[in-house]
């Protein structure tokens, strides 16, 4: 039995890097606030459905995640792998009050998927259309909107064409949705990579790449700290400087060492972080 559990042994070093930003004394922190709350929705298309000035006091308030097909009515008609189920176009609208001092600040809306065929507005903006209904996808709302007052967002979803899996999918915004703020000089959504190198029980090698954004004016300095942990210990730390010009978008590149790494395997699933 203890050979079969040597065998199962997994050199695998399981981790997610945790990446800073300091930026001249200032905190640089990444704040995330859940966005599901408190939706309009309608079933069916409707002309300049994104417009501020339409009336949708009669739209049905839901909550997201949401998916209107699993809602019915089932039928023949509706074949393929959408179990019986419509698909067809429905629309989402959201106000919110943006917050009153937004200066130096970007602020980002993010879901984590639609199916399918979105189109989103900010105040009557068009920020862009996502054909793909599985993968994450953020718009910048920053030059749109009003701090201090009251702004719209408005989504369609186009799943006219249901028949186009060999699963289940689901119609309209079936992920979490998020509102993202970081200073204007902020380390990428997504922007942290890292992947294991010269695995043994003795030690341990994690590449990692940061990429970092400046969306100001300015030329910026500032230092990028990564680390990595292990229950309530600080295993390894790195740090860079970097400069970057208005408008810029770099990376950061460096190697983090540990000594007698614990190794992930089936009977002793152990994570970094």
């Amino acid at each position: 039995m203890k050979g079969h559990t040597s065998l199962r042994k997994i050199l695998i070093l399981s981790i997610t890097i945790l990446s800073c930003l300091n930026l001249n004394s200032q905190q640089a922190g990444r704040n995330v606030s859940n966005f599901n709350f408190d939706w309009k929705f309608y079933k069916g298309d409707i002309a300049n459905g994104q417009a501020v000035s339409l009336d949708d006091s009669g739209w049905r308030s839901l909550d997201l995640p949401h998916d209107w097909s699993i809602e019915g009515p089932f039928s023949k008609d509706n074949y393929s792998c959408t179990g019986y189920l419509p698909g067809g176009i429905g629309w989402y609208r959201k106000s919110f009050v943006a917050p009153k001092n937004l200066k130096g600040e970007k602020v980002y809306i993010s879901f984590d998927g639609i199916y399918n065929n979105s189109e989103v507005w900010i105040n009557e903006k068009y920020l862009g259309k996502r054909p793909n209904g599985y993968i994450s996808f953020q718009y910048d709302l920053t030059p749109w909107l009003k701090p201090g007052k009251e702004n719209l967002v408005a989504v369609k979803v186009d799943h006219t064409l249901f028949g186009d899996s060999r699963w289940y999918t689901g119609s309209g915004i079936y992920r979490n949705v998020r509102l993202i703020t970081t200073p204007a000089v902020h380390i990428k959504q997504w922007g942290v990579y890292c992947s294991a190198k010269e695995i043994s029980a003795e030690s341990a090698t994690l590449s990692v790449r940061v990429a970092v954004q400046n969306e100001t004016a300015k030329t910026v300095k500032a230092d990028v700290f990564n680390y990595l942990t292990f229950k309530d210990d600080t295993v390894a730390i790195g740090s860079r400087k970097v400069k970057m010009n208005p408008s810029e978008e770099t990376s950061i590149e460096e190697e983090l060492k540990v000594v007698k790494p614990e190794l992930w395997d089936v009977d002793n699933p152990v994570l970094y972080n």
